[in-house]
């Protein structure tokens, strides 16, 4: 009888030890990922690269990892109210040392942390420079915006599925170390897969580049997955029309049915910047814009900050201190000739030396998220 027993127990727990292993794989029920937002505070804050990096390579190689400026800005980050950082790694500095790659990111999120700031790292990129090579990093291009950015990975390995597996163990090994992490935020897998760039650059992108960005998206989740990561993994939506479930582009299709929780971007003005939103939230998960700001095209903190708090979506904009990208210059700088900056800034949100561009915008930063210190406490 007693031997009976202790089999069935035995039996139980491999059950139940199997079970939690199949559903470690999967998508997040909507209630475990209701259940997790509700838990965090209304989320506010910027895509962070120093103002002393022109790219992800310059923010995270040993020689250029920059943690003095870093602390200096991430304080100016949680004195006008932010919460969280949207920040963008790369393969390179992985494959240069995987060790000393996951040391730096433990030191910039021990930085965060002191600040009261969580993270959401976005592993792979389809945005600017197909061609990113390691080492010194060129100076920016004057007056240009994101003159320097790179994708990740490159066109060399996007290019050809047979090396898509080549990112497996960057993707996994970052996502292991800080698999259980409470500084990570969430894992943003793929930065606007399918970017087609143009003929900005010697090196272009290949013209099936959304077939092999769809192919790439669809194993870094399995990679992902595969981890087991107690964060959520979004990709977010960012072309296209995403409000008929039924007219879904492949990409935007993997987006959606495979992120725990929603993101997607937005530099429209508040018309269709709402239009998106609404779409977003029609697939009943929580929803965070991830990249948003264009004030010339009325994309604007005062335009929409408030709405997205009504509607508590998390607000992560564009930039942070006009730097080395030079984003408060606007995409048209890559065509149009600037020889100083715009009377109104496109990105970004303070000056180099910690000033604000608008400080009506800081202060409503600080309002509308009741945290942060006014200028004179500082």
């Amino acid at each position: 009888m007693l031997n009976s027993v202790c089999n069935l127990l035995i039996t139980a727990c491999v059950l139940l030890l199997l079970g939690a292993a199949a559903s470690a794989g999967e998508r997040w029920a909507a209630r475990q990922a209701t259940q997790w937002y509700a838990a965090q505070p209304w989320l506010v804050g910027c895509n962070y690269t120093p103002r002393t990096a022109i790219n992800q390579l310059e923010f995270w190689q040993a020689d250029t990892f920059d943690a003095k400026t870093i602390g200096q800005e991430l304080t100016w980050a949680a004195d006008i109210g932010f919460n969280v950082l949207r920040v963008y790694l790369h393969d390179i500095p992985h494959r240069q040392g995987a060790e000393g790659f996951y040391k730096r990111i433990d030191e910039f999120l021990s930085i965060c942390e002191a600040r009261g700031i969580r993270v959401m790292f976005v592993l792979l990129d389809d945005c600017w420079d197909p061609n990113p090579k390691p080492g010194k990093q060129r100076e920016p291009r004057p007056h240009v915006h994101n003159s320097g950015w790179v994708q990740c990975p490159g066109n060399e390995i996007l290019a050809k599925p047979e090396r898509h597996d080549e990112m497996k163990p960057y993707v996994q090994g970052v996502i292991r170390r800080f698999r259980d992490d409470k500084r990570v935020l969430c894992w943003d897998l793929y930065n606007e897969p399918g970017n087609y760039q143009g003929s900005k650059y010697s090196v272009q992108d290949p013209p099936n580049k959304d077939k092999l960005s769809e192919a790439l998206l669809a194993k870094a989740f399995d990679w992902a997955r595969q981890v087991a990561p107690t964060q959520p993994l979004p990709t977010g939506l960012w072309a296209g029309d995403w409000a008929d479930p039924n007219k879904l582009s492949p990409i935007n299709k993997i987006c959606i049915e495979r992120s725990d929780i929603m993101t997607f971007h937005s530099y429209s003005g508040p018309g269709g910047f709402k239009a998106r939103a609404e779409a977003t939230l029609k697939y009943d998960r929580p929803v965070i814009c991830t990249e948003y700001l264009n004030r010339p095209g009325g994309c604007t903190f005062q335009a929409l900050l408030g709405y997205m708090k009504d509607k508590n979506i998390g607000a992560i904009n564009w930039g942070f201190v006009a730097g080395k990208i030079q984003t408060q210059y606007p995409w048209s700088s890559w065509k149009t000739k600037f020889t100083a900056e715009p009377a109104v800034w496109f990105h970004d949100v303070l000056r180099p030396n910690g000033k604000p561009f608008d400080p009506a915008e800081t202060t409503l930063i600080r309002q509308l998220t009741s945290r942060g210190k006014p200028p004179s406490a500082k």
